[in-house]
């Protein structure tokens, strides 16, 4: 079979259309091109970029001044330590380091330990962890997830009203209505239901490591609950859609496409609960009884760091007794040093196997 030819005649009877050539367009060189008048006016924006330099200075300025302020924090943070070191040198030459692990405390022999207040402290502040971070979760939970939208704002305002609150006010009111409660009610049920546990045993005044921790957990569950719910708020929706397109339930969404997500923000904001735990003082004094001692019973008085400067200071007359009050200044810088530490680590052990995240 012989192939045939297409001619002019037969492509001109063709019923599709055929495109006309492009105009070839003249190329400008870079001869032809004119230069510019040298008289002719520059544009506003040039006019304004030729004027103000190229600003080297300025942004060395700048680098430099954020620099400084970021030194600042190492600054203000090594002079607190300093400070406390030298007041507390006298102190430090007479009972050395041991000064942390000894239980005596006695202005009038001049024998002094830090030990009991260490405690107090510690169990105080993390008691009212156990009793506030379920409390808190659960407020978050409800505000971001179930609350309806009428009662989520005064539900919201009251939570972050008990922040503003005064800790003198927190006090007054554990000494008229909590410890009457813990004497009468609270702490005879749980004598008879935990008793057998030895937390709860002791002659109970109503006073003691317990009713300073229950006002603790009241005060820090503001910030705890606040924190939370703005992290949980920002976990974006699509989160929460993936989890229940797979067939999830409201709690499985909740456990999964929220909680996982805020997780390292949730251990942020319990950091800071125990932050303000650790230094409260004027709530906590008024309510734990003030005895520098060691007990297991959570019904038995008790110290703290911040309560023992607050309650004694004006009342130190030898150089001793008041070395020894700002070494308990540095037990609690220390303390509060170490449990950041330990957030630290606890947000790294977290976040060490999570993928990384590109926004």
């Amino acid at each position: 079979m012989s192939s045939t030819r297409m001619t002019p005649e037969r492509e001109s009877s063709s019923p599709l259309p055929v495109p006309s050539p492009l105009p070839q367009l003249p190329v400008a060189s870079a001869a032809d091109a004119t230069p510019a008048p040298v008289g002719a006016a520059l544009s506003p924006i040039r006019d304004f970029l030729s004027k103000r330099g190229s600003g080297t200075v300025a942004d060395n300025s700048f680098a430099t001044v954020m620099l400084l302020c970021a030194c600042s924090i190492f600054a203000i943070v090594l002079f607190i330590f300093v400070i406390l070191v030298v007041h507390s040198r006298l102190s430090l030459i007479q009972f050395g380091w041991k000064f942390f692990t000894r239980q005596a405390w006695d202005p009038v022999s001049g024998d002094f330990g830090a030990l009991p207040f260490i405690y107090g402290t510690l169990a105080t502040s993390l008691l009212a962890l156990c009793m506030a971070v379920p409390l808190a979760l659960g407020v978050a939970i409800f505000l971001t997830e179930l609350c309806p939208r009428v009662l989520r704002a005064p539900i919201s305002f009251l939570t972050e009203l008990l922040a503003a609150i005064p800790s003198v006010v927190y006090g007054l009111w554990a000494v008229f209505v909590l410890v009457p409660l813990m004497r009468d009610l609270i702490g005879p049920f749980l004598y008879k239901i935990l008793g057998w546990t030895g937390f709860f045993e002791g002659t109970n005044f109503g006073v003691g490591l317990l009713t300073a921790s229950m006002i603790l957990a009241i005060m820090i569950l503001p910030i705890i609950s606040s924190l939370t719910r703005d992290i949980m708020n920002a976990v974006p929706n699509s989160q929460r859609e993936a989890v229940l397109a797979l067939g999830a339930t409201r709690w499985e969404m909740i456990r999964i496409g929220v909680l996982r997500n805020s997780r390292i923000g949730i251990v942020g904001a319990i950091m800071l609960g125990l932050g303000r735990a650790l230094g409260e003082t004027m709530a906590v004094t008024m309510v734990i009884g003030n005895h520098p001692d060691i007990s297991k019973s959570l019904f038995a008085p008790g110290y703290t760091l911040a309560s023992v400067i607050a309650n004694e200071f004006s009342e130190a007359t030898g150089d001793l007794y008041l070395s020894a009050l700002i070494e308990i200044g540095l037990a609690l810088f220390l303390v509060t040093i170490v449990v950041n530490a330990i957030a630290r680590l606890m947000v790294w052990a977290v976040t060490r196997n999570a993928p990384a995240r590109v926004n």
